[in-house]
């Protein structure tokens, strides 16, 4: 009965010597572990999930990421081949692909973070030197949108022989060459941002406020020769309108005066007397106001009517 009792508390013992050394430990989905003895590596990293055992006290489970991690460059000022000064920002994404390696050369995320960002960062600069600005912001030879044909023939001129997405496969194919021996891999490296530096960025903002007064000044002055085309187009309608209205008023108005005058005729043939005794009277009345004063011989047609009035 005591060996019995001796034998189980023994067996507890050693259970509880090898849960307090770390004897056994658990890998998540997410990690994968290298096993360190007094610092150094030994044997393959473990990548599966699950309960694992190591020797307590002497063994270490040194747990790395087995997911995709970010890294986001800081931004920088760099110069291309044309020699123009812009700020960059990137961002790139890796991970761990061998373990054991990451675990000899790096060990801690902090210090792969600061060696990729040296690559990549050393990348970039190389790269971008090598090209034109023009290949930073665009990725093919599209159509331009020209306002006139001078500006497309200026801009015809620059050929896009990379781009954009050419830039960033060669600095991604740099930086995998340049990791494969750190045990990690660069996925993706793409711009954030790219733009001038403050003092070019404020040339070209006076370039483009520039660009636009002059197109709105060609719209402007378009407009105003459209206003004077149809302003004279007013101007010589109105002209043949008013002539036209002009010949046909004279035309009534001829024709009135000559049935006024066989319209008198007639009169005149018909009662001579009665006649001259009504123009008389039409003459009185466009001679005499309120306020004229008229001298009349004892002879005279005038005198003559008034008086026979009485």
């Amino acid at each position: 009965m005591n060996s019995i009792l001796k034998t189980i508390f023994g067996l507890i013992f050693i259970l509880i010597v090898l849960l307090a050394g770390g004897a056994f430990f658990i890998v998540n989905e997410s990690e994968q572990v290298v096993i360190t003895k007094f610092g150094q590596p030994i044997g393959d990293p473990i990548i599966t999930p699950g309960l694992k055992s190591k020797l307590p006290f002497i063994h270490t489970a040194n747990y790395f990421d087995k997911r995709f991690l970010a890294w986001d460059g800081e931004p920088k000022q760099v110069s291309t081949r044309d020699k123009r000064f812009i700020n960059i920002n990137t961002y790139a994404r890796w991970r761990i692909s061998d373990p054991l390696k990451y675990a000899q050369r790096l060990f801690e995320e902090s210090k792969a973070q600061t060696r990729l960002g040296s690559i990549l960062e050393g990348a970039t600069q190389n790269a971008i030197a090598n090209h034109d600005i023009i290949e930073l912001v665009r990725s093919s030879n599209r159509d331009y949108v020209s306002q006139d044909e001078e500006d497309k023939d200026q801009t015809e001129k620059a050929i896009i022989e990379s781009g954009r997405d050419a830039l960033t496969k060669e600095i991604l194919e740099l930086a995998q060459e340049r990791t494969s021996d750190l045990g990690i891999e660069v996925l993706d490296f793409q711009f954030k941002r790219i733009n001038y530096v403050s003092e070019v960025r404020k040339e070209v903002y006076e370039r483009m406020i520039s660009e636009r007064k002059r197109i709105a000044e060609e719209f402007r002055s378009e407009g105003a020769g459209e206003s004077a085309r149809i302003n004279g187009q007013k101007d010589r309608d109105l002209k043949v309108i008013t002539s036209d209205a002009y010949r046909r008023s004279q035309e009534i108005k001829g024709k009135a005066d000559a049935e006024a005058a066989d319209i008198y005729a007639t009169a005149y043939n018909k009662g001579p007397e009665f006649y001259r005794f009504m123009r008389t009277m039409e003459i009185y009345k466009e001679t005499l106001d309120k306020e004229t004063i008229m001298v009349l011989s004892t002879d005279g047609d005038f005198l003559r009517y008034l008086g026979s009035m009485k």
